[in-house]
């Protein structure tokens, strides 16, 4: 009996060593994944582009703040995450980091005194960016960024997700593979550009890739089934990008391209996070780079097709909407009061300006949410190079109840070619308390 307790007693002093040695042995940091000449200098203007690539604005500015000066909330399952300062201000921002402080952030997660960074912060895909562009983003943000002095309010999550030392072991499980890009040797140069892109610096999976049960990403390259197959983010939709309904599938590369660069295609528009990731990011990438994500999205995807439908057979949605009877249901009547001027009973809109509702992948995404959120709080499209104009949609969260809005989106997500499953009021009621946080 003693000597069971002595080894109890034994394994107990050995799991509080090893636990305190978990929280207080200084976290190992990533090494630089290859070694530049001593002279090297970024090309001009190479790191301001990694940070549009990056989509750095979009997270680290509040709406209306200073660009980069952090402050903008982000939803999360655990509660409200801040973003932080990244200008280089001595006191609030990253003006002491050294460059291997900078790339521990971006590899590992991990602040210069230790500290372990929400996952928010991409660096499950900013692993992938390499070693000249490390240090051109850290060159453009040490030298062409205005230092701003703005403390911004700290992250407080409950117990336990406050207790930040626990991340270490998350990313154990969330930190696979070596750092840095591996290309895909089977395929040519425009590909793997695209491929670099979308799996690193554009950390796509972040939000188009569905989350585990231990919140990693489930997918952070082509090689993985789910990867880009839909996600949420901000409590806001981001539809799948590979199966054969997805925008990518159906459009082309030449489509997916212009969407990427304008926010619109023929077809759709972006709205929510996307909206933000085209006016802060993509509309900034060179015609030859919007390509070739395009073209790395159309090739991992499997192939879709536009439903042929000629115009002596319209569909049943079509000839309901367009008899305007006086039994009509109430989802058909509410979409005749409120959308189709806009889009019209053919659910295909207008090419540019008015997004097809027919087979939008937003409108028929597994998660209601976003098609929710278009609905209640309205969209904006941005303006940009190749189309300046902006063009708005309203909110009708004044104008409709919780029950009208389920009513709409159950319309919607079952009309012309569409089919989704059905949305609850509990479903809108949980959107609306929310709020517009896009």
């Amino acid at each position: 009996m003693k000597t069971l307790l002595k080894v109890l007693a034994a394994l107990v002093l050995v799991g509080i060593a090893c636990l305190l040695a978990f929280i207080f042995v200084p976290v190992q940091r990533t090494e630089a994944t290859a070694e530049l000449a001593a002279n090297f200098k970024p090309a001009e203007g190479r790191g301001e582009y990694l940070m549009r690539a990056s989509d750095c604005m979009a997270c680290h500015t509040n709406e209306g703040g200073t660009p980069f000066a952090g402050g903008r909330a982000m939803q999360s399952p655990m509660g409200t995450i801040w973003t932080t300062n990244i200008t280089p201000d001595k006191e609030t921002g990253i003006g002491s980091y050294t460059l291997d402080d900078f790339r521990a952030v971006l590899y590992d997660g991990v602040t210069p005194n230790g500290t372990h960074l929400y996952p928010a912060m991409p660096y499950e895909n900013y692993r992938k960016l390499t070693e000249e562009d490390v240090v051109s983003l850290y060159d453009y943000f040490m030298h062409e960024v205005k230092p701003v002095s703005n403390k911004v309010e700290p992250t407080k999550l409950a117990f336990p997700f406050n207790m930040r030392f626990g991340l270490r072991a998350w990313n154990w499980v969330a930190l696979r593979g070596e750092a840095g890009f591996a290309p895909n040797t089977a395929e040519d140069a425009i590909f793997n550009r695209g491929k670099y892109l979308v799996e690193g610096p554009g950390h796509c999976a972040a939000c188009h890739s569905p989350r585990s049960v231990l919140m990693t990403q489930d997918g952070i390259d082509e090689t993985y089934k789910s990867f880009l197959s839909g996600g949420e983010i901000d409590n806001y939709t981001a539809p799948d990008l590979r199966g054969p309904s997805s925008g990518p599938q159906k459009w082309g590369v030449e489509e997916t391209a212009a969407y990427l660069a304008t926010a619109r295609n023929a077809h759709s528009t972006a709205t929510g996070e996307m909206m933000l990731v085209v006016r802060d990011s993509t509309q900034y990438l060179t015609q030859d780079d919007n390509r070739a994500i395009a073209s790395f999205l159309t090739k991992i995807g499997t192939p879709g097709q536009q439903a042929a439908k000629s115009a002596d057979a319209p569909t049943p949605t079509e000839e309901l909407l367009s008899s305007a009877g006086p039994d009509m249901p109430l989802g058909a009547r509410l979409y005749l009061d409120n959308c189709g001027g806009c889009h019209l009973v053919n659910g295909k809109g207008a090419p540019e300006i008015f997004p097809e509702l027919d087979g939008n992948s937003l409108v028929t995404a597994k998660s209601s949410k976003g098609l929710i959120s278009v609905i209640l709080h309205g969209a904006e499209l941005p303006s940009t190079e190749k189309r300046p104009m902006k063009v708005r949609m309203q909110g009708y969260e004044d104008r409709l109840s919780d029950e009208e809005i389920a009513t709409l989106a159950t319309f919607l997500r079952n009309a012309w070619t569409n089919k989704a499953s059905a949305v609850t009021t509990q479903d809108v009621e949980a959107i609306r308390k929310l709020g517009n946080a896009h």
